[in-house]
């Protein structure tokens, strides 16, 4: 990935936040790498490379800074729309794939060559896919350090190192110091609440429009939405615990995980980022999405629109299947009902005030009597069939080669039509350019003045130049149709 030597240097002497998290500094004299925004004092230009992520630059012998700390900036998606397949394979790595995997399957996973992997990250990232893994671990590690008081021993597995040993080896070979002497903070954020990190994002944010969609959503005893604070019980690999998430300024949230095992703090946050659409670039979306005359007034009115995503795959598609035909509320309280008498409780030490229980796994689902809950008999048995669908095949909910392909294989699946399938796309599967065209909220939303909607193939047809961010712009048009819709019914009860 080619870089403007003289843009990227007068970014860095402005501190220009615009691009922090897409731009790394490699300091010659120093074998340091910094963000665009580091306060320490400029190197003159020949002094400094430029890099296009934080892989890149600790290939090429680097060090993060301990002042600006490259790894708080916001872990963004700059390569989506150059490269879906780099994007996918990024959500993989970040899910653990290299941690038990090698990298021929992962690139098996997404349809192309482990050479061709290679050589799209080298193209766009500037860096391996097990150079990026690794300096992902490092760079959670070194956050582990400053932000919390979690032993040593327990930052290497909670940042995805396989030993200690191997965890000291690698802090001494990068800062050529052990990791502990990087720890120089007083304040704990590791407690008996379990362990508190911060999580960058790309301003402007529209948490206020995110948390009203998952409020509305929220599954009772799963979720809970209180003021600007969203908690949910959690479950991986058979153990339970919860998560809470709140705005912390800065353009920062503080995620608090209350977990059994902190070897899967990767995990967890990677899904965290997920929901919260962390990795979005609303800059790079909003200026194409404004080229739109019907786009244009609704970005400028919500910037920081972000696509809220799912923290489970088969939640998500079990939540999908209960609200077919019926409203919002009903799926949620038939949800919520299906979590009480099939989900897992809580161990009375991680349970909480409204978290009480686990999303039914596909296990119990597939072996539960459903007959009894309050839907047609064929509903029921698609949320069987979902669940042994998802037994059969664990990465059902996971990244494919390309949308299409995540389409047809959603849409083979029990009780899954082709909205639903983008709706999944979109939410789980982080696929920027998912678009469930045949949305009757979507067609109102682009009404003419005379009443006239577009079908769902002139709609398509118009989402063409909204490529390869249409899953944003359908976010736009269903948050401007709420609100018109609330409005005619504010003023039909004024009148």
């Amino acid at each position: 990935m080619e870089l403007d030597h003289d843009a990227c240097y007068r970014a860095i002497l402005s501190r220009d936040t615009r691009f922090d998290g897409r731009i790394f500094g490699g300091v010659k004299t120093t074998g340091i790498y910094c963000r665009p925004i580091c306060p320490a004092r400029t190197p003159k230009p020949q002094n400094i490379t430029f890099y296009p992520s934080a892989a890149a630059a600790e290939a090429a012998g680097f060090r993060a800074c301990l002042r600006c700390r490259p790894e708080t900036s916001p872990d963004l998606g700059a390569w989506k729309g150059s490269s879906s397949t780099v994007s996918r394979a990024l959500s993989l790595i970040e899910a653990g794939a290299l941690d038990t995997g090698d990298v021929e399957a992962l690139a098996g996973r997404l349809g192309v060559g482990d050479r061709q992997l290679r050589r799209l990250f080298q193209t766009h990232l500037g860096a391996t896919p097990i150079g990026v893994a690794q300096t992902r671990r490092v760079l959670l590690a070194k956050q582990l350090i400053h932000e919390t008081d979690l032993p040593m021993a327990q930052v290497a597995l909670a940042s995805g190192f396989g030993s200690v040993r191997r965890f000291n080896e690698t802090f001494q070979a990068l800062y050529n110091r052990p990791p502990a002497t990087l720890r120089r903070r007083s304040a704990s954020a590791h407690t008996a609440d379990g362990v508190t990190l911060k999580l960058r994002y790309k301003p402007p944010y529209d948490w206020d429009g995110l948390i009203a969609f998952l409020q509305l959503r929220a599954i009772p005893g799963v979720e809970r939405v209180e003021g600007d604070r969203y908690a949910r019980t959690i479950e991986l690999g058979g153990e339970m615990g919860t998560l809470a998430v709140t705005p912390a300024g800065k353009d920062q949230l503080s995620v608090q995980v209350r977990f059994p095992r902190t070897s899967a703090l990767p995990a967890i946050l990677a899904r965290v980022r997920r929901v919260f659409d962390l990795a979005a670039d609303p800059v790079a979306i909003n200026e194409h999405l404004s080229a739109d005359p019907d786009l244009a007034p609704r970005v400028a009115a919500r910037p920081g629109l972000r696509v809220p995503g799912a923290w489970d795959g088969f939640e998500l598609a079990i939540r999908a299947i209960l609200g077919q035909q019926i409203t919002v509320h009903a799926a949620v309280l038939l949800a919520g009902k299906l979590a009480a008498q099939y989900g897992e409780p809580l161990p009375e030490a991680w349970a909480q005030e409204g978290l009480t229980v686990a999303f039914p796994s596909p296990q119990r689902l597939a072996a539960a009597d459903l007959s009894g809950l309050p839907m047609p008999g064929a509903r029921s048995r698609s949320l069987g069939s979902m669940g042994a669908a998802a037994v059969a095949d664990p990465a059902l909910f996971g990244p494919r080669q390309d949308l299409e392909t995540a389409i047809r294989a959603l849409k083979a699946l029990p009780g899954i039509g082709e909205w639903t399938a983008q709706y999944i796309a979109m939410r789980q599967l982080r696929e920027p350019d998912a678009f469930p065209a045949a949305d009757i909220g979507l067609m109102r939303a682009l009404e003419t003045p005379d009443g006239v909607r577009p079908t769902p193939a002139q709609l398509l047809a118009r989402a063409e130049a909204w490529r390869p961010w249409r899953a944003y712009a359908a976010l736009h048009l269903w948050a401007g149709d709420a609100a018109a819709i609330k409005g005619k019914a504010d003023a039909r009860k004024a009148a």
